[in-house]
Formats: C-alpha cells, structure tokens, sequence
C-alpha cells in the first residue's frame, strides 16, 4: 500500500523540492475532503487517489498531473466546488480534475446514449488537456487492479468497458505497460475460467521449454558479445489475453501460438540495431514476409522497433525486437515521456513526434465528432478508429500515410484531404487503374483521380474501414439529402399550393408561424424538408397554408403534376419493380424517409394508394434528361453456341449497357435470360428490342 511519504521519495528523483510540496498539499487536501469515506473493501477513500498518482509517478509525470491524480474525485464525490478547487490550485490542476470528473458515469451501467454522450466529453477534455486521459488511465487500472470486491455482474459490465475503450486508447496513446496489464485484469474478470485455464497452460510451456529458451539467449547474447555491441536482452513475454485473441483469431491452438519464442534486444543507437538485425539473420534463418521496420516507418502511435521472426533449433520460431533505449521508453509510456511533462527544455525529438501524433489523433476525433449524426455514431466510429492494424501507402510523390488494414483507395484519399475524397472518381494503384474499394497493401503507391464535379456515393460506406472516410461520407450525404430534400419540398408544396391558387410566396406570414408552432418546427426550411423526405404530406400541409379565401379550391390539386429531372438525388427513387424510363406514364408515390418513389402508371403495386392524394400524385419526365435508366427484360430463346455473345453485342450496338445477366433454362433447348440494361428513354429501348428480336433464336421479349 502506497503511502505519501513513500510517494514522495520516489518523486524525488525527477521533481523539485517545491513541487513534491505542492504534490503532498493536494494529498491532505483530498484526505481532509474524502475524510468518512471508504471504499467498497473497507479501505479509508483517500487511498484510491494516492495510488493513482503513485501509479503516474512510475511513468514520471509534471506535478500537475500528480495533484490534479490526487484531487481526480473531490468534485464528483465530495463537497468541493469546482471554483473551490480553482482557487486553491489554480487552472491547469481544476482543468484536468474537471475533464476526468465528467468520465465518471462513463459505464456500462447506463443507457448508451448517455454513455456515448459522455465519452464525447471525454474526447473534448482530451482536446483541451491530453493529461485528463493519463489521469482516468491510471484511475481505471487501480480500478482494475481492485476490481474483486464488485459483485460479479458489475466486474463483467467495467472489464467489458476497459477491454473496449481504456485498453485500446492506453494502446493507441502508445502505453504500452498500462494497455497489457488493463487487458490481462479485464481477461480476469471477464473470462475468469479461460484466464485461468490459459495461466496455467502458459506456466507448463515456459517451464517444459526453459533449458530450450536459455540456450537460444545465451546463443544470442554470445553472439553479440563477439562483435562488440552495447545490448540489454531479455525475453519477451506474451500476455495472457493477447494469446486467448490470437487462439480465437486466427483458429490456432494454444501449443500453435505458443512455439514463438520473443526476445528483446535494447541498444544505444538506431545504427546498432541494423547492425544488430545483420548478425541474428547470419546466425538465423529469417522467416520471409515477418520482416519489419517500424523505425524508418513508426506505428501510429509513435512506435518505433525492428520486429523479426526467425527459424530456430528444431524449427522452432524466435520472435526479435530490436530498439533504443530511448524507443523502449517511447514503447512503454508513449505520450507519458513527452518532455513537458518533465520540465526538460530539450526534449527528445522522438518524443515530441510521439506526442505530437496523439494530438493529432485526439484532434482528428474531434473533427470526426464534428461531422457524426449522434454520439452513438461517434462512439463506434471511434472503436473502429482504436484497432488499427497498419498498412503502408505511398503517393506519387513518396509521402507515406498510415492506414488500419483492410483500407481502400476512399479511405485513402480522405487521408489526404477531405477534398481530395469528397471529389475522387477513380485511382491507380501502382500505376494501374483499380476499382475504388479494393482493399491496399503496405508497399502500394495510389494516386487519386478526382474531378470537380464528383461527389461521394452511399455505396462507399460499404466498404470504407477508417472513421475519418465513413464520417466525411455521412456528412456530405447528409447535408446534400438536406438541400435536395428542401427543393423537393419547395416544388411538392408549390404544386399541391397551385391547385389551391396559392403559392408559398403568398402564404400569410402569421399562419405560417402558427403551422410552425404547431408542428414544433423552427423554419419553414424544416418544413420544406419534412415534406421532401416524406415524413409530412405536402397535400395536407397546403391544405393547412392556403388563404382563407380560396377554401372552395380545396382537391382540385390532383390536375396538376410534378416534373423529375432524375437530378433530385437521395430524395427521389426508381421504383426496382417496374423500372420507369423517360417515355413511360408515371406516378410518384410519398414514403417517409425514402421522399419521392416513381413508379410506371401501370405499376401492380401502386393499386393500394393510387386513388389517395395524400401519398400519391401524377409525375411527368422533364424535357432536358441527359442520364441513363435502368429497365430489366426478359427474353425466351432457343439455347445454341455463343448465344449469349450474341446477344451482347445487338445490344451494345444500340448503345445500350448490360448491367446483370441471368439465365434460368426451361426445358433442354429453351432459355430465359433475365437482363438489367441501361437506357436513355422508350425510344431507345425500343430500338435495343428491335435488334434484339432480329436474332433468329429470340422467341419472345418482355419488359418487366
């Protein structure tokens, strides 16, 4: 059990005198303000917070970051004001003390929308002050550490949380120490039997296999010993919930992931560890494809080491990393060495880089959270965002991006730049053209071809893996939806409006204020687009706006239509089972969320509301249309040799598109081939089956 003046000694090796009084001050004041307060096992409260801060201590961190470990609950738990706080220990200390009280209710306990509303908080703390995140790590690890005398449902419900969340941003932030031991005592609590089953399956290995692991490092070490390199080595070993994900992953039994044996080779130079890395391969056999360097290209979390598997004795595998001193500190703290926590006025650059990357990180969450729909949204675009497995690419000109694995050319270039996205057509892959979602590989240069006219397509959202790319997506589709839903509404109002002799131009200001009150609507835009996205029918609503003299006008609306240009976007669909086509007699019927439905006049499934004005009306083509329809057909021929090529090449010598092909065979000369094309209007199709019926074997053409 810590204790203050334990807490203090260590603190002397790295803080000032004065400091190291501030760090007791915030003690005694959080033991005078907890004072009656005990912990679940019976513990006086105070030592929850003295155990954070000694926790912090171990990776070296400011004095601020210590009080404010020290003070983490007084505002939450205690009677302590915020402003009381600030006057006592000025603003850096109530700021990270403030961030880390409002992630108290951050569980699984509540309801998930204030769970997720609640992690925004903590991504706008972060944003202000990256120690409120260094802070509650070290809270939920003495948590974790403490978690058995919770009932068992509520340790199931916080290992749940920190194997989901806590875990992935210690990892992500480069805390490498703090990650492992959050996984292990959550694997615990979540999974106690497979924890132990595995615990003790991992104490059998290791004891059945020492004489082997020792023989290989004294191998190693004499090696290097012979060629004059400055070296600590020692083994590595694997954690007991890394090994439970590998056994689930990737299908392998335990004995499978346990044959790698993992060393760890710390120098004093980035040059050492090539030179390094060249005599364990001339001692060993490397394993191909299991090279790599994270130096010359670092981990997304500032991560920096050379990883090599090699074949040892009796093929058995020898896992290597190879790294600074300074890289292994990087590698166990990450952003908790950065030097201004330190006092340093000369930090590392390599640290500095590292910090810098969790801030931008961080603030990429924040542009991210900017652009989601609902904190829901966010929450799980920010999972997605904290389990990446890194692929490499390259642009045209050399610059490197990280990308988690699995990344398409999309994700790709809204790495580069939202524009860049937003308005990408088409890519090259290593020079090649490549379809959009094809998944990249580390190595791979894209360049993205974009055009001002492009815009992003739902489709995208199918296959995009990065946060970044899917929240770009959402928020262009949604603020594009918005405006064509706002249009549609104008001209559906108008129109209904027109059949009552009015028009929205000429509908008095004060009702259409009482409408708005009424319908709990801020602007007549929102009503606009409540009309074009189908959730408010545009007949009742003129019917409501219309002046109070036209009233005898009422239903002569339905001798009025609307005209599609088939520009109308996101609003405005074809129905897929009848595919009208400029030329064709059409309706348009109203579905809530979808907007506008076209379907032909003589459509089987528009007999249920055709008659009702309230979710149907006549719809007529524009006369400027310049994009192509699809229409399905079905043709019976007589099967032979090549008739399929046949009949691709009449169809494309009438400037018509093959979009899907199906065959079905009736009997054992006679076919149905079932075809989606793409056509400008009737008269096109017309002339597509007109080709199509001069093929001899055609014996029968339908449109569906």
């Amino acid at each position: 059990m810590p204790t203050i003046q334990l807490l203090s000694q260590r603190l002397s090796s790295y803080l000032d005198p004065e400091q190291i009084a501030q760090v007791r001050r915030a003690y005694y004041y959080a033991e005078q303000a907890h004072d009656g307060q005990r912990r679940k096992s019976g513990e006086p409260y105070v030592t929850h917070p003295l155990a954070v801060a000694s926790i912090l201590s171990e990776m070296n961190m400011d004095h601020q970051s210590l009080m404010a470990a020290m003070l983490h609950d007084v505002i939450e738990d205690t009677h302590v004001s915020t402003e009381g706080l600030h006057s006592q220990f000025g603003d850096a200390v109530t700021g990270i003390v403030d961030g880390v009280s409002k992630l108290t209710h951050l569980n699984f306990e509540t309801k998930a929308e204030a769970q997720a509303e609640n992690f925004q908080k903590m991504m706008m703390a972060m944003a202000e002050d990256i120690r409120v995140i260094l802070v509650k790590l070290g809270d939920r690890l003495h948590n974790m550490r403490t978690l058995g005398v919770m009932p068992p449902a509520k340790q199931r419900r916080i290992a749940r949380e920190t194997l989901d969340i806590y875990a992935p941003i210690a990892s992500r932030l480069g805390m490498h120490d703090i990650h492992i031991e959050l996984e292990d005592l959550a694997f615990r609590a979540y999974y106690p039997m497979r924890y132990k089953m595995i615990g003790k399956a991992v104490a059998n290995a290791r004891g059945n296999r020492k004489d082997m692991l020792e023989r290989i490092e004294k191998t190693i070490t004499e090696l290097l010993h012979q060629q004059g390199f400055s070296f600590t080595i020692s083994g590595r070993q694997k954690h007991l919930y890394s090994i439970y994900r590998k056994m689930v992953a990737q299908r392998k039994s335990f004995n499978e992931i346990m044959d790698v044996f993992a060393f760890r080779i710390v120098t004093d130079k980035i040059d050492t560890c090539y030179r390094i890395l060249g005599a364990v391969h001339n001692q060993y056999k490397p394993v191909p494809g299991r090279f790599k360097d994270y130096i010359a290209i670092p981990k997304a979390n500032g991560y920096q080491s050379l990883h090599t598997d090699l074949f040892g004795a009796r093929d058995i595998s020898i896992e290597i990393q190879i790294r600074t001193e300074e890289m292994d500190g990087i590698a166990n703290q990450g952003i908790a060495s950065h030097s201004s926590y330190k006092g340093s006025k000369e930090g590392s650059k390599r640290i500095e880089h590292s910090y810098n990357r969790a801030r931008q990180w961080v603030q990429g969450l924040i542009e991210m959270q900017k652009k989601t729909d609902s904190s829901i949204d966010f929450i799980e675009s920010v999972k997605i965002d904290l389990f990446p497995d890194e692929v490499y690419i390259f642009t045209p000109k050399g610059r490197i991006f990280e990308l988690p694995k699995g990344a398409t050319p999309i994700d790709f270039a809204y790495a580069v730049h939202t524009d860049i996205g937003n308005s990408c057509v088409s890519c090259r892959i290593n020079r090649r053209l490549a379809p959009l979602g094809t998944p990249l590989e580390s190595g791979q240069t894209v360049e993205i071809i974009t055009t001002p006219s492009a815009q992003p397509n739902m489709a995208w959202l199918n296959f995009v893996v990065t946060s970044k790319a899917r929240s770009n997506i959402r928020h262009f589709l949604k603020h594009k939806q918005h405006e064509e839903s706002v249009s549609l509404g104008r001209r559906m109002l108008n129109q209904f409006l027109a059949g009552l002799g009015s028009s929205i131009e000429e509908i008095q200001p004060l009702q259409l204020t009482h409408y708005l009150q009424e319908s709990n609507l801020n602007t007549l835009d929102e009503l606009l687009m409540e009309i074009g996205l189908g959730h408010r029918m545009a007949y009742l609503v003129a019917q409501r706006l219309q002046p109070d003299d036209n009233p005898e006008q009422a239903g002569t609306n339905q001798e009025y239509s609307l005209s599609i240009s088939g520009r109308e976007g996101l609003v405005l669909s074809y129905a897929r089972c009848c595919h009208p086509i400029p030329g064709d007699h059409i309706l348009g019927h109203i579905s809530s969320g979808r907007g506008i439905v076209v379907h032909r006049d003589d459509c089987r499934n528009t007999h249920d509301f055709r008659d009702d004005p309230k979710k149907c009306f006549h719809l007529t083509w524009d006369k400027h249309l310049d994009e192509d329809f699809s229409v399905a057909l079905k043709i019976e021929l007589v099967a032979q040799r090549g008739i399929i090529a046949t009949l691709a090449t009449k169809i494309s010598e009438a400037g018509g598109n093959i979009q899907r092909i199906d065959i079905d065979e009736k009997e054992a000369r006679i076919s149905t081939v079932h075809l989606d094309l793409q056509v400008r209007d009737r008269i096109h199709l017309a002339r597509i089956i007109k080709r199509v019926r001069g093929i001899k074997s055609v014996s029968r053409i339908l449109r569906c």
